[in-house]
């Protein structure tokens, strides 16, 4: 017989770890098991391990609601992140209810039994697990697969190509010549990060993206944290930050000329007036029409400087046997390429699902207040912000899942559906232009253009919205318990 749950959760990253914490803290009467699919918790800050390795928020927003970050870098490494996530997993016994080696690959809903059949393989062959409710915590990409375009030449290169994602444990590159492609946040963690020990090392980017220097410690954290309880301190850097960031967000939406302006501005401070930044460093598109790159303590822009790291923009031709050669004429020398070329986005980690034995595909879908899909009843996926840290968006879905929990067994009912009502526009799910959405947007659902299919990309909406809002809008509350039988009594 399949083992039985009232939540799985369909992995061990920052999102279900937040799950767990969250369904023992507000439904503690429900049981739960962690499905991951890799032998160890922490997801993203498991997988990748490539030098430099660092968030690209702070942790006071990145770091969970319910667990004050307390180091001193609020732009905090890898190893830092992942033993926070450990940590935290240890200290709330959430440890215990994770199942590594389980990669799920299917569930079948039953109305009939009100229940969702998943079936996770194993090194031991295919389990199947039951469950009244399926919370999706996988993220949002690929974790077998990165994006890697098909260049010319491949083949002819003499030296090494690794791509992020899967860094080699003992990659020598001392010495080296290196060229990373990409000007995203690897990209731009990467080459700081290798340029010390790089004979020299070079970012390849067809075009610029924005980058924003900041520093690494918070100065008023570390002040508040030394003469404040370390919740309370936590509590008003968090709200400072989410604020803050709502403010600049909406700004450099509304006047986009003075912002991108402004972004660039900052970057001819750092490198001064004879750097060529027009080239470099002034992108195409306004600012968050993709995502800001944030460089620590302007790392990138000290070793550039010091002459240790370049920038080149230009476009690839092929790959030759000394390193590549661009469309300008221009080869550049490596003895190692790194691919910082992106994420494979994936839905629901690519979960076949179906309902009452007819596939269902989210993709052809509306998405449900950020988190569910329309007539896909009892599952729930956390997706994070993509203007702020995914963790304030996965804390509230973690919290909205609980209390839809909680209604349906206050009601007697066992299936929540969301349902759309009347007409409704449909948009993108992401309004985002960055290369790595677009290739995917078709795989993702799509939003409304009235609440509550419309994403906000807005923590203080979504916070009133989740925490404070109706459960009832647009969603169908329906199959209720069977009535127990009755115990004849003794004659």
């Amino acid at each position: 017989m399949p083992e039985h749950f009232d939540v799985v959760v369909v992995g061990a990253g920052i999102s279900g770890i937040g799950a767990g914490y969250h369904l023992q803290a507000n439904c503690r009467d429900r049981s739960y098991v962690i499905l991951e699919g890799r032998p160890r918790l922490g997801g993203t800050w498991d997988l990748f391990r490539y030098p430099g390795i660092r968030s690209d928020s702070d942790m006071y927003t990145l770091g969970y609601s319910f667990r004050p970050w307390t180091e001193a870098k609020a732009i905090a490494d890898g190893p830092s992140i992942l033993k926070y996530l450990q940590d935290a997993a240890a200290d709330y016994g959430i440890d215990r209810h994770i199942r590594y080696g389980h990669q799920v690959k299917a569930a079948s809903w039953s109305t009939h039994d009100a229940r969702w059949t998943v079936t996770a393989e194993t090194a031991d062959g295919p389990t199947t697990f039951t469950c009244n409710f399926l919370f999706m915590c996988s993220g949002y990409y690929n974790y077998a697969k990165g994006h890697s375009p098909e260049f010319a030449g491949v083949g002819d290169f003499a030296g090494q190509i690794v791509h992020p994602q899967f860094w080699p444990e003992n990659l020598d590159y001392a010495g080296k010549a290196v060229v990373v492609i990409g000007s995203g946040a690897t990209a731009v963690t990467l080459v700081p990060a290798m340029a010390d020990n790089a004979a020299h090392i070079t970012m390849l980017q067809r075009s610029p993206t924005y980058v924003v220097s900041r520093p690494a410690e918070d100065r008023m954290a570390n002040w508040l944290r030394r003469h404040l309880p370390a919740k309370l301190a936590y509590g008003m850097v968090r709200w400072r930050n989410v604020l803050l960031g709502m403010f600049f967000f909406n700004r450099m939406r509304k006047y986009p000329a003075k912002a991108k302006e402004r972004l660039i501005d900052m970057v001819r401070d750092e490198l001064g007036p004879d750097y060529d930044v027009t080239t470099h460093f002034t992108p195409r598109y306004n600012p968050w029409d993709q995502r800001l790159c944030l460089v620590p303590d302007a790392d990138l822009f000290a070793a550039i400087k010091a002459g240790r790291a370049e920038v080149v923009t230009d476009r690839i031709e092929r790959f030759v046997p000394e390193g590549i050669k661009l469309e300008s004429g221009r080869t550049l020398p490596a003895d190692v390429i790194v691919t910082a070329t992106g994420l494979e986005l994936q839905l629901l980690s690519g979960l076949a699902l179906t309902v009452d034995g007819r596939p269902a595909d989210p993709s052809k879908s509306m998405n449900y207040k950020g988190m569910m899909y329309s007539d896909i009843p009892n599952l729930a996926s956390s997706f994070g912000y993509t203007n702020a840290s995914w963790t304030l968006k996965a804390d509230l879905t973690c919290a909205y899942v609980c209390r839809l929990l909680n209604t349906m067994r206050k009601r007697g009912l066992r299936q929540a559906t969301p349902r759309v009502h009347g007409t409704i526009g449909q948009e993108d799910f992401l309004d985002f232009s960055s290369g790595y959405v677009q290739r995917a947007i078709d795989k993702f659902p799509k939003q409304g253009d009235r609440k509550p299919w419309k994403l906000h990309q807005n923590y203080a909406k979504d916070l009133v919205a989740l925490r404070y809002g109706s459960v009832d809008e647009e969603m169908e509350f329906s199959n209720p318990a069977p009535a127990k039988a009755k115990v004849p009594e003794p004659a």
